[in-house]
């Protein structure tokens, strides 16, 4: 008999068991907050991207509702047929002003944003200079491209700079960082590397995911919070973390977007936003411009919280933002510790190779403005404790 065809599946599975990082699904019961169910537990929850609250906002709860009656439930084409709506045109109208671009186009999540602008804009006989750690959307996009792809040490723009230099001038090559890099939380080195961009002629390109809500002026990311407007021509956003609902965006110049109209598949071949989802990212918007105190509250969180860890002597990395990682090594010690935690009533995920490098496992958390002051002394007492039971080692 012929070995099953799914038997290779089998294997790699039982191997994660035995190493001890095979991971069920957790359930969330509700709502996605700050203070949450999980798996029919009570957590304070300190795995969710949801840095501003908005998931649960009445302004956005609101709007979703009044869209759906208005409009229905879906679309019911991709957007070069039948599927743009009015909505969706404030939308990309919105989010340009919003990043001070001419223009922006929407897609149906943040990774097809980066994977389908970076496979639409560069093709065989480019570069893609690239930083290690960049999210895995940019990496798909970049093979999707079958450019040339050149790997810089993370944040190293100097190291960029020489490979760059080593480059054909006749060569269209992309420069693309992280904004915010979502496993350690440190800022990318976007200041130094639009300078060797401005240098040579590169193009920048910039997945501010994680800095969207977060960095700059009312949240409008890291581009603006490094002053650099002009100099990036592709910001790519999210509009599933800090705004709260789905999908993602490419800001930039209108040649830029009009091209993305034409080349971009995952633009030309999935099904628009619902009216839901794109009315609830027009308010979130309204609710970003008009209200600075949740930024001012999520950054508040985020020292209390980052101080706690470091009076526990942990090991947090180099991060600069809400996402404070806590760094053990040893990846089956990391699930351990993100399991005990949950019994303490703590959610915080562990996460090991291949999201990150081996012997870099680490338990992920991260704050929002939503998270009261008991929830994070809450959580920095489970901390201490489980690491304390588990003889996690402490930061030297």
């Amino acid at each position: 008999m012929p070995p099953a065809p799914l038997a290779f599946v089998d294997e790699a599975l039982a191997e994660l068991r035995r190493q001890g990082v095979s991971r069920p699904l957790r359930v969330l019961d509700g709502e996605q907050a700050a203070h949450a169910s999980v798996d029919g537990r009570s957590v304070v929850n300190l795995s969710s991207n949801n840095y501003l609250g908005l998931t649960t906002h009445p302004a956005l709860r609101e709007r979703a509702l009044e869209a759906t009656r208005a409009f229905g439930v879906g679309t019911g084409s991709v957007r070069t047929i039948a599927g743009t709506m009015a909505l969706h045109v404030e939308l990309e109208r919105r989010l340009a002003i919003f990043k001070r671009t001419e223009a922006a186009v929407v897609f149906q999540s943040g990774f097809t944003a980066n994977a389908g602008t970076v496979a639409s804009l560069l093709g065989r006989d480019d570069v893609i200079v690239s930083d290690e750690l960049n999210h895995a959307s940019i990496i798909d996009g970049a093979r999707l491209s079958r450019a040339t792809i050149k790997v810089f040490p993370h944040g190293d723009a100097a190291a960029a700079r020489a490979v760059v230099v080593a480059l054909p001038r006749t060569q269209k090559t992309l420069l693309i960082t992280d904004g915010v890099f979502s496993m350690d939380g440190d800022l990318g080195a976007l200041p130094a590397l639009c300078d060797v961009a401005d240098e040579f002629g590169c193009l920048m390109m910039v997945d501010d995911a994680h800095a969207s809500g977060v960095f700059g002026r009312q949240g409008r990311g890291t581009v603006d919070h490094f002053g650099l407007h002009g100099r990036v021509h592709v910001q790519v956003g999210t509009l599933s973390k800090a705004i709260g609902a789905l999908g993602g965006y490419v800001a930039g110049s209108r040649s830029l977007i009009e091209f993305l109209h034409h080349k971009a598949r995952p633009f030309l071949f999935s099904t628009s936003h619902p009216p839901s989802v794109t009315a609830t990212c027009l308010a979130a918007l309204d609710v970003l411009e008009s209200d600075n105190g949740l930024i001012e509250r999520l950054w508040d969180n985020t020292r209390f919280f980052k101080a706690g860890l470091a009076a526990l002597g942990l090991d947090t990395g180099r991060s600069e933002s809400p996402i404070t990682p806590v760094i053990v090594g040893d990846a089956a010690l990391a699930m351990k510790l993100s399991d005990r935690l949950f019994e303490l009533g703590v959610f915080a995920q562990g996460i090991g190779f291949p999201t990150v490098p081996q012997g870099k496992a680490r338990v992920r958390t991260i704050v929002s403005a939503t998270h009261t002051r008991d929830d994070l002394s809450f959580a920095l007492d489970a901390f201490a404790t489980a690491v304390e039971e588990l003889g996690v080692s402490r930061a030297s």
